[in-house]
C-alpha cells in the first residue's frame, strides 16, 4: 500500500491542490494527521476536497479551536482572529464533519496523532528529548504526528538513544525495525524556512518513507487571505516558510 501523508493543510487550497497534483493518484489512501483548518482562507474548500478521496483524518488543535473544544486564549492573537473567522464561514456540514473526527488512531504497525502520543492534540515534539519521553506512550514500531510543520524522522536506537533525520527530499528512507516518530511537515504553512509545500509518501510494502516538496502559488494564497482580511503575519509568513 502506497499512503500518501499530510498534516496542517491549514485551509490553504492552493497548497493543498499543489500537493495532490504533484502525487499525481499515486497514492491507495490518504492519513492527515490533523489541522485541516485554521490560518488560510480556504477552510471548506480544503474539508470538502479532502472528503472527495479515501482517507484518514485526525483531528488538529486547530481544528478543535474553531469547534470551541479549545480556549482561544491558548492561542496568539493572529491565530484567534483566523480561527474567529472561520467559525463564522465554515458550513454546518463540515463542521459535523470535523466534529467526528478522533484525536488518534492506530493502523496496523502505525500509531498516529496531530501532536504527540503523549498528548495527540496540543503537544510539539519539536526535538529529540521531547521525542524520548514518548517514544513511552505508543507501542507500535512507528508513530506518525505533525504540528510543528517541519519535517523530521527521530529514530530510537539500540541504546535508546533519540536521533534525528532531516529530510532528503525524493530519497527513500528505509524503515528498517528501528522504533520511529516521524512528521510529514505541513501542507499549508511550513516552518522550516521552506515556502513548499510538504508531504510524504510512506510504502508498506518497500516499508519506506519519502518526504517530498512541491511549489504553489503562494501568491494566490496570499491574495485570499487579504480579500478575507486575515492577519498580515499570517500572510507574510508563507512567502519565507517561517
Amino acid at each position: 500500500m502506497r499512503y500518501l501523508i499530510i498534516s496542517d493543510i491549514h485551509a490553504n487550497l492552493a497548497a493543498f491542490e499543489s500537493v495532490l497534483n504533484d502525487v499525481n493518484g499515486g497514492w491507495d489512501i490518504i492519513w492527515c494527521l490533523g489541522d485541516v483548518v485554521g490560518y488560510g482562507p480556504d477552510p471548506n474548500e480544503c474539508v470538502e476536497l479532502l472528503r472527495q478521496h479515501k482517507h484518514l483524518c485526525l483531528s488538529g488543535n486547530h481544528d478543535w479551536a474553531v469547534l470551541g473544544r479549545l480556549d482561544l486564549n491558548t492561542f496568539n492573537d493572529d491565530a484567534q482572529n483566523a480561527i474567529t473567522w472561520t467559525r463564522g464561514i465554515l458550513t454546518e456540514e463540515n463542521r459535523l464533519y470535523l466534529e467526528k473526527l478522533p484525536s488518534s488512531a492506530q493502523e496496523a504497525e502505525f500509531t498516529l496523532a496531530h501532536g504527540s502520543p503523549r498528548q495527540p492534540v496540543w503537544e510539539y515534539i519539536a526535538d529529540s528529548q521531547t521525542a524520548f519521553a514518548n517514544f513511552e506512550y505508543f507501542m507500535t514500531p512507528y508513530c506518525l504526528v505533525g504540528h510543528t510543520h517541519s519535517p523530521v524522522v527521530y529514530e530510537q536506537v539500540r541504546n535508546g538513544e533519540v536521533v534525528p533525520h532531516l529530510p532528503v527530499y525524493g530519497q527513500p528512507f528505509p524503515m528498517d525495525g528501528s522504533r520511529m516518530i516521524i512528521n510529514p511537515g505541513s501542507v499549508g504553512q511550513p516552518r522550516d524556512y521552506d515556502p513548499r509545500a510538504s508531504y510524504a509518501i510512506l510504502d508498506t510494502e518497500k516499508m519506506t518513507w519519502e518526504h517530498r516538496r512541491v511549489l504553489y502559488s503562494v501568491q494566490e494564497t496570499q491574495w485570499r487571505m487579504n480579500h478575507h482580511h486575515l492577519p498580515f503575519r499570517l500572510i507574510a509568513r508563507l512567502q519565507f516558510g517561517w
